[in-house]
């Protein structure tokens, strides 16, 4: 395929697309096929000369589409939404073209420029503190894409985890660091995703879930308990991952409370808002913001709420100098004149390479403005109140859990009947 037939073929996508999402209601959102469904359908092994690409084409619809759940689907209840839009396919399709490897300043200075400005105007647009902004006289800290919120958490988790280590080296030198992450421990409320469990699968640092209050949130109390019980045990707490719109019920655990005693008994305040933190776009929604000037790192998805489609995570801390002697690995072959001066992204994160990710979040604030994505976020959660009155209105549903934002938690009565 030459650029000419490119340029055909590619329009030609695009009218696919545009095709597919206008209409995309009228597909079956979940597909009706087996595991192995399309092993029949492909040869046993890769082509030896070029096929012919309207045969490829043809065979999104024969082969692929019959197997895609469809999540952009108005139809598609299931988990959180993850939403596009136009702006953010276009981003991506750029980002894809210039398919550049943004690990450092140097591998292509508006990767790395252009995410550093955006992930401010970012924190700024969700009020949250200036440690977390690059530019800003009183900030070490700042702001990186990453692939999930997932990766965000090990991170954090892998930045305590490193820092307490070295800490620890002062007083005990000649202990091995694997003893000494054998002391460890994290915490997190039993309502927390499960990516905080496999980040300390990975980490091998112990994870203790505690548990939360009525509203399924989890308080200052409990965790001050936890830490004391731990302490007299022999064991170091390191790491504390609160969450702000847990994926059951979307409840929010009491920073104001977790805060303090975080600073106090000197551990790494997470919070993952992966849903909820579109939502402190609306100033109305930040009171549960109160106590993020404790957090150490902060991360949330766009990729969720803001229109932004995956992989799309963002991820600010307040120490990057914490990331940095974390991930830091400088052969001579990744220096550039401006090595030390420059932010090089793969000090942040665990992979090397990284991709242009900040385009599509760049197209979207842009392509909206503040005002039309707060709107959008005001939307939903009247739409999610307008369907809780229903389900309050039915004689077959309860609700057994607070509704916040645009989750709704129903369920039918024991005693209902069809």
């Amino acid at each position: 395929m030459d650029h000419e037939e490119y340029r055909w073929r590619g329009k030609e996508m695009v009218d696919y697309i545009c095709q597919y999402l206008t209409n995309i209601r009228e597909r079956r959102v979940y597909p009706d096929v087996e595991p192995g469904y399309m092993r029949d359908q492909l040869p046993d092994g890769a082509p030896l000369e070029p096929e012919n690409w309207d045969n490829i084409f043809r065979d999104i619809e024969n082969i692929i589409m019959p197997g895609v759940v469809h999540w952009q689907s108005p139809q598609m209840h299931a988990y959180f939404p993850a939403l596009t839009s136009w702006p953010s396919l276009l981003g991506d399709m750029l980002a894809d073209a210039i398919n550049c490897l943004g690990f450092t300043w140097a591998s292509s200075p508006a990767c790395t420029e252009l995410e550093m400005n955006v992930m401010d105007w970012l924190a700024q647009m969700m009020g949250l503190p200036e440690t977390f902004l690059h530019y800003h006289p009183s900030s070490k800290g700042g702001g990186i894409l990453q692939s999930t919120v997932s990766e965000s958490t090990l991170v954090a988790l892998l930045a305590a985890r490193k820092n307490k280590i070295l800490e620890m080296k002062t007083s005990e030198p000649n202990v091995d660091d694997s003893i000494l992450n054998s002391r460890l421990i994290a915490y997190a409320s039993d309502q927390a995703h499960s990516s905080v469990e496999k980040a300390g699968l990975i980490s091998l640092v112990k994870v203790r879930f505690l548990p939360v209050d009525e509203n399924f949130a989890l308080r200052g109390e409990t965790l001050g308990k936890a830490v004391q019980e731990d302490r007299n045990r022999g064991l170091v707490p390191i790491f504390v991952c609160a969450t702000l719109g847990t994926t059951g019920v979307c409840a929010f655990d009491s920073l104001s409370e977790l805060g303090p005693i975080c600073a106090k008994e000197n551990l790494w305040l997470h919070v993952d808002a992966a849903y909820a933190g579109t939502a402190f776009l609306c100033p109305e929604y930040r009171s549960f913001l109160t106590g993020i000037e404790y957090a150490d790192s902060f991360t949330f998805n766009p990729s969720k709420w803001m229109m932004v489609h995956f992989d799309c995570t963002a991820f600010w801390v307040k120490d990057k100098f914490k990331l940095q002697q974390t991930f830091s690995v400088n052969p001579l072959y990744l220096r550039h004149p401006n090595s030390g001066s420059a932010t090089d992204f793969m000090h942040w994160q665990i992979p090397l390479s990284r991709r242009f990710r900040s385009l599509k979040l760049w197209f979207v604030i842009r392509s909206f403005g503040v005002k039309k994505l707060q709107e959008h976020v005001r939307h939903g959660t009247e739409m999610a109140k307008y369907f809780e009155s229903l389900l309050r209105s039915d004689p077959l549903f309860e609700i057994p859990a607070k509704r916040h934002l645009g989750l709704v938690v129903f369920r039918l009565k024991k005693e209902a009947s069809w």
